[in-house]
């Protein structure tokens, strides 16, 4: 179920006029399409060509691409941001997920391979950081950059027919006044989508596509330490370095790896509410290192309040965490807690619904896409939610496609959402939110503005027209960006017989294939592993599988006269995987409703012992007998 929210106002005045159709754009940097008239550093102009919300690195991108491309462009954003950058400058999350290709290529080049090399290296000073953006939005005269704004609501006009169009926004300025600004594209670069959920625009929160109710990842404060010298720095390295797991490492901006601070939950002051996970070390100007670990539950994302208590939380925290690493790590014992990031890491919120919503098996499977403008290939990274379960890595992909037609918004056109909260499921999300693709599809945002004023087109005509998305690509490869077609083969689990069920379990949440990409296809299930494929048909398909997992084990478990827990336990028989299936879609254990189209028996190398790929084949088999996606 998608929610429907327009938790702003979204005030309806007449459409604007496309500008006139103008020519082909061959440089950097592109002929007019407005002007650039003298004015105040403080000044808003009446009307823009391009409006851009949001000044984390996607927003950056996405107003200097569309200045770049010669539209007047407004850069906007509210709060207490006093700098650009967002999540990487006040978040202080200083390390970047980078996407490298199969041959060690950055495959996302253009505006964030720019920003990049004014960097120390993949972990930067968020100073650094801060001076490289407004570097690259001071050198464009068409771009006004105005921070300090509140209230920002889109200008919505309705079409009818259940379609609207965004053409321009409402804000406070600083001074109190309140101006309506136009503009013949908006572009949505806030982390949550807050523009578009005011405009209606259709929505899902967290896990909700998969039956989560109020689930989100994590929350996240990174806090920073001093004392860390060049000494306690070379001492970090050679710990890491030299530790037997080959997850932790060390170089000389960054360190990944302390593990054993999971185990902090035995002395916090609330484990419910707060643990700590291996550390994320980042090394900054004065003697002081970032730390990003601490993990906060319990939190609305959308809620201010929920997010300020959320912060008192960990901040209450902090002393005691420090005294932890202090007394587990002789390195350390000179450190001291010096700050806490200005903003709360929020890692998941909204997904927009869009013209194509990028899964889970796009990514694991390498798909390339024919409307192409941004890649990825990060490890799908999906944090804890809650303080009961653990992180999982779904898989490892080599490359694939990130499509425009995911930053266009079903039901609202003039907008397009980039960054963490477009048009992706939340699984594909753990893969595609990290800076380099978000940085990557605001280019392309801030250029298909251009392209779609040049053509006349609305951004949802262009994201059907094979033409104009071509000359987008053509458009941004000159601008620096390598959007060239590819083939990656998917992983060999996707090959076999087995690879529509693995599919299947892939979206409903329950498959993991880990940094190799092994789903484990080939090893024993257990009544325990199928109990979790339940779990998420119940979540998901709550009318298909009316039984929680829990009350179908209890039912059968009484029925063979065993301990739920002896049970849980017992390798997956044929008999007892058709049981439980039938007791969770509400039937009686003996009826034969919930086998798999007959002659699947026959497949089964074992019926007294099946193998977790053939355990998915079964489910698949009952889930279209039920036509469930």
């Amino acid at each position: 179920m998608q929610r429907r929210k327009t938790t702003l106002a979204a005030k309806v005045v007449g459409c604007l006029a496309l500008a006139a159709a103008i020519g082909g754009c061959s440089f950097m940097r592109a002929e007019p399409v407005g002007t650039a008239p003298e004015r105040g550093n403080d000044e808003v102009l009446p009307s823009y060509d391009v409006i851009v919300v949001g000044s984390d690195p996607e927003g950056v991108a996405a107003a200097v691409s569309a200045a770049r491309n010669g539209m007047t462009t407004l850069l906007a954003d509210g709060g207490e941001r006093d700098r650009l950058g967002g999540l990487a400058t006040l978040g202080w999350l200083n390390s970047i997920d980078m996407n490298y290709g199969p041959k060690g290529e950055i495959v996302n080049r253009g505006i964030f391979l720019e920003w990049f090399e004014k960097l120390e290296g993949d972990s930067f000073d968020v100073e650094t950081a801060a001076e490289a953006f407004r570097t690259l939005t001071d050198r464009e005269q068409r771009l006004d950059v105005r921070l300090g704004l509140s209230g920002i609501e889109p200008i919505v006009t309705e079409l009818g027919a259940g379609e609207r169009t965004v053409t321009g926004i409402a804000a406070t300025l600083p001074d109190g006044s309140r101006r309506e600004i136009a503009a013949k594209a908006v572009i949505d670069a806030t982390q949550d989508a807050d523009v578009a959920a005011a405009a209606g625009v259709s929505h899902t929160v967290g896990r909700e596509e998969l039956g989560y109710d109020e689930h989100a990842m994590a929350a996240t404060l990174v806090f920073r330490l001093n004392g860390v010298t060049s000494d306690v720095w070379k001492r970090v390295g050679k710990r890491l370095r030299s530790d037997d797991d080959p997850m932790t490492g060390a170089n000389g901006r960054s360190a990944w790896g302390y593990d054993e601070m999971k185990h902090y939950d035995a002395v916090a002051s609330d484990p419910n509410r707060v643990k700590m996970r291996g550390l994320n070390l980042g090394r900054q100007r004065g003697d002081t290192a970032l730390v990003n670990a601490l993990q906060i539950f319990g939190v609305d994302p959308l809620d201010p309040e929920s997010k300020r208590e959320a912060r008192a939380t960990a901040e209450a925290e902090l002393p005691h965490i420090v005294d932890e690493l202090r007394r587990r790590y002789p390195e350390f014992k000179g450190a001291a807690l010096d700050a806490s990031a200005p903003e709360l890491y929020i890692r998941e919120s909204r997904h927009i619904a869009a013209e194509y919503r990028l899964t889970i098996v796009d990514v694991c499977e390498n798909r390339d896409q024919w409307d192409r403008i941004a890649f990825g290939s990060y490890p799908v990274d999906i944090q804890r939610m809650t303080p009961d379960e653990y992180g999982a890595v779904v898989c490892h992909p080599e490359k694939y496609a990130v499509p425009f037609r995911s930053l266009v918004p079903l039901g609202v056109d003039g907008l397009l959402v980039v960054g963490r909260a477009a048009g992706f499921d939340s699984l594909a999300h753990g893969s595609a939110r990290v800076i380099p693709v978000g940085m990557a599809t605001g280019q392309a945002a801030g250029a298909a503005a251009r392209v779609a004023m040049e053509e006349g087109l609305t951004f949802r005509e262009l994201a059907s027209s094979e033409a104009a998305v071509a000359r987008l690509q053509a458009l941004l490869t000159k601008q620096g960006m390598s959007l060239r077609p590819f083939e990656a083969a998917p992983p060999a689990a996707f090959e076999g017989p087995e690879g529509d069920a693995l599919r299947a379990m892939l979206r409903l949440g329950v498959a993991v294939g880990g940094y190799d990409n092994d789903f484990r296809l080939d090893e024993a299930a257990s009544v325990a592993s199928l109990l979790n494929v339940q779990r998420a048909l119940h979540r998901k398909y709550p009318d298909a599988f009316p039984v929680d997992s829990r009350e179908a084990l209890e039912r059968q478990a009484s029925a063979e006269g065993k301990s739920t827990e002896a049970l849980r336990q017992e390798p997956l028989r044929l008999s007892t995987a058709e049981a439980l299936l039938a007791r969770t879609l509400g039937l009686e254990a003996d009826t034969r409703s919930a086998q798999a189209p007959a002659g699947f028996a026959t497949d089964v190398a074992d019926p007294e012992a099946l193998r977790v790929g053939e355990q998915y084949r079964l489910v698949h088999a009952v889930m279209e007998r039920l036509s469930l996606q």
